[in-house]
């Protein structure tokens, strides 16, 4: 058996704020599959770092969920909200770079910019996610600082172009694994996604600055997510090199849709594991309803 640091790790990351769902499944389920195939390990990370709606009752439920399932994961669990001097650093680091800067365009100003630009016929830039980019309203520092003082709310972004002078060719890419195991070099195109967010007030890191920053910290060899997250590996490959993290390879699998063909959501009160457990659902059921039995 190699040693704990020569095994890959494996990683499955839920957000405490609603019940897993069948989606989750899939991603817990194949991560734990994984892992045991290669000999590796198998890590929960709770990503709590959104304390406005993180809830300690839910993360209970969810590795409840995990334990019904009958995954083999380790304890403890690492918690986002445990580590911010982790991501203070981080962004420490890249403010110390010159790469981030403050914005203060509110939602509403930037609902009325899209807004008035469509009046006019104009297509607004929007990143992959479909959100419109936020642009950069050029001001003085002094005046950024005396806002900041005044407590203005405002968030700290990236400033993508000049990052993108600072990293080598191969974090243009990252390496994606097909279904039988096998590395792809995909490109990425980061400058599609603007200058994204790394932190606001109300949340210390953003979730592409505490990803990346958490799978480093925890040794991840191996991401397997879905497929709605595989256009921000870009983003988080900007940041590794920036950072001088490793890159782990990665694997983004199927999503399960709902009836209505989109991917299920916690926030759209999708079906959840804890339902369908009280409803007299086995874990063998739930692994033949999303395709893994």
């Amino acid at each position: 058996m190699p040693n704990a640091s020569d095994r890959p790790v494996f990683r499955f990351a839920p957000s405490p704020n609603g019940d897993l769902h069948l989606g989750h499944a899939l991603s817990a389920i194949l991560n734990d599959e994984m892992a045991r195939t290669a000999g590796g390990r198998f890590l929960v990370r709770i990503e709590d770092i959104d304390g406005s709606r993180a809830r300690p009752e839910f993360e209970a439920r969810i590795l409840e969920d995990l334990d019904w399932l009958e995954l083999d994961f380790e304890r403890p669990v690492r918690r986002q909200s445990e580590h911010l001097d982790d991501y203070r650093a981080a962004l420490d680091r890249l403010e110390a770079m010159g790469l981030v800067y403050p914005s203060f365009v509110t939602r509403a100003e930037m609902k009325a910019m899209v807004a008035e630009a469509e009046e006019r016929g104009q297509t607004w830039l929007r990143d992959p996610d479909g959100a419109p980019l936020v642009p950069r309203l050029l001001m003085s520092e002094e005046e950024a600082a005396t806002r900041i003082a005044a407590g203005e709310p405002h968030a700290l972004r990236l400033d993508m172009d000049e990052a993108l002078t600072r990293i080598p060719a191969q974090a243009r890419s990252f390496a994606e694994l097909d279904e039988g195991g096998n590395p792809h070099e995909k490109p990425c195109h980061p400058a599609d996604w603007g200058d994204v967010v790394l932190a606001r007030k109300d949340a210390p890191a953003s979730y592409h600055l505490a990803v990346v920053v958490d799978d480093a910290a925890q040794g991840v060899t191996h991401v397997v997510r879905g497929l709605d997250l595989k256009r921000s590996t870009e983003v988080h490959r900007v940041l590794q090199d920036l950072l001088g993290l490793p890159a782990p390879r990665y694997h983004h699998h199927r999503l399960i849709l709902g009836p209505d063909g989109r991917k299920l959501s916690k926030s759209e009160a999708s079906t959840s594991l804890r339902a369908l457990r009280e409803g007299g659902a086995t874990p063998a059921d739930i692994r033949r309803t999303i395709g893994v039995d």
